[in-house]
């Protein structure tokens, strides 16, 4: 530890472009024995969409806007002014808030071990992959010169294990929610239908094909919302209009992160139906816990993390059964005390669990480990 009282800790990280996510930074900084830097570009490329730093939450840490080098390549990005940020800052431990196998980590690591930090590095990779040269060789010159790794899910854990990575590990969810931002609305409006909603990408592993199956032999009155944008959109569209369902159905393309909260009260059940394919599985599912915040009942597939993010505060059934999804959703249809207690605990899980404080009670304290 350096020669004052506090911990110095220099947390490099892209995802805190986005101002949502800056909450669990403010966290980490109100702990009185933490000094926290945090390195992020000015801005992240996704695909097409360019997504520009947010300074929504940024008291209590001093934030640097490095420039970054092949800007949206996930594996081959990394910032070429790191090494004297670190001589400056001078961190007792440096944070990396990316995968082991990238050239971002990589170097990191190396510039880490220039002023003699202590490295972490967090993963969200659930699923045994083999990489080939040199993403191999640096994902191995991580493991073995890291003080610590954490998790973003239990799968990911055990994955670092069958790789040969023998050090200290936990699994800590890398951003929460803010639960007075994601709060419950109080009681539905009598009359409403049974609103069953999805929020997130119209694509074909978030097994969307499994939900218009579902509630198409769904009685009673309902309907069905999805927030999110896709290439599975015009496919879903069409299958509504020939199953008859069209009224039925709402698509929001693009809800701002700042009136999710809005879209979710409205909803009596959110669905996250995923389905594991072999390059892809869930790894936490974040909707759910935003779910969940609200009081709004969750129904989750088997796949991957979604089991564990629930936990007993929801319900699952088994990946791409239709028939299964819809015998739970008639459930609730039918229950509104089951909705009720099962919104309760899912706010309660999230308070207990997920919450940006409690992410970042659990983050400062491996910090204080090591």
């Amino acid at each position: 530890m350096s020669g004052s009282s506090r911990l110095r800790v220099t947390m490099i990280s892209k995802a805190c472009v986005t101002g949502a996510y800056q909450t669990k930074l403010v966290a980490i900084a109100a702990h009185e024995d933490i000094e926290l830097t945090v390195v992020v570009p000015p801005f992240w490329r996704e695909g097409r969409h360019k997504l520009p730093l947010e300074r929504a939450h940024v008291a209590g840490y001093k934030l640097i806007v490095a420039p970054i080098a092949f800007n949206g390549s996930f594996h081959l990005h990394f910032y070429p002014t790191l090494p004297s940020i670190l001589r400056d800052s001078q961190p007792d431990i440096c944070h990396m808030d990316e995968e082991p196998y990238n050239l971002a980590t990589y170097l990191a690591l190396r510039a880490a071990r220039q002023v003699g930090a202590k490295a972490i590095f967090f993963t969200w990779q659930n699923l045994l992959r083999r990489y080939p040269w040199p993403f191999r060789a640096m994902e191995q010159y991580a493991y073995r010169h890291v003080a610590a790794a954490i998790a973003g899910n239990h799968d990911a854990l055990q994955v670092l294990r069958a790789k040969g990575y023998a050090g200290p590990a936990e699994v800590i969810s890398q951003f929460g929610v803010a639960p007075e931002t994601f709060s419950p609305a109080g009681e539905r409006p009598p009359g409403a239908p049974f609103t069953i909603g999805y929020a997130g990408r119209l694509v074909e592993q978030k097994g969307l094909r499994t939900l218009v199956e579902a509630v198409a032999g769904l009685g009673g009155e309902w309907r069905l919302v999805l927030c999110g944008t896709g290439p599975l959109k015009a496919e879903l569209q069409a299958r509504l209009r020939d199953l008859g369902l069209a009224e039925r159905a709402q698509f929001h393309d693009h809800v701002p992160s700042g009136e999710m909260p809005r879209y979710l009260r409205q909803m009596d059940v959110l669905v996250l139906p995923s389905l594991t394919r072999p390059n892809w599985k869930e790894q936490f599912g974040r909707v759910l816990i935003e779910a969940m915040s609200c009081g709004v009942p969750v129904v989750g597939s088997a796949s991957g993390e979604i089991p564990h993010v629930v936990g007993d505060a929801g319900l699952i059934f088994p990946e791409g059964d239709a028939g299964a999804l819809r015998f739970l959703l008639a459930r609730l249809l039918e229950d509104a005390p089951l909705r009720r207690e099962l919104g309760a605990k899912g706010r309660a899980r999230v308070l207990a669990h997920y919450t940006q404080a409690k992410v970042a009670e659990e983050t400062v304290a491996l910090y204080k480990r090591l």
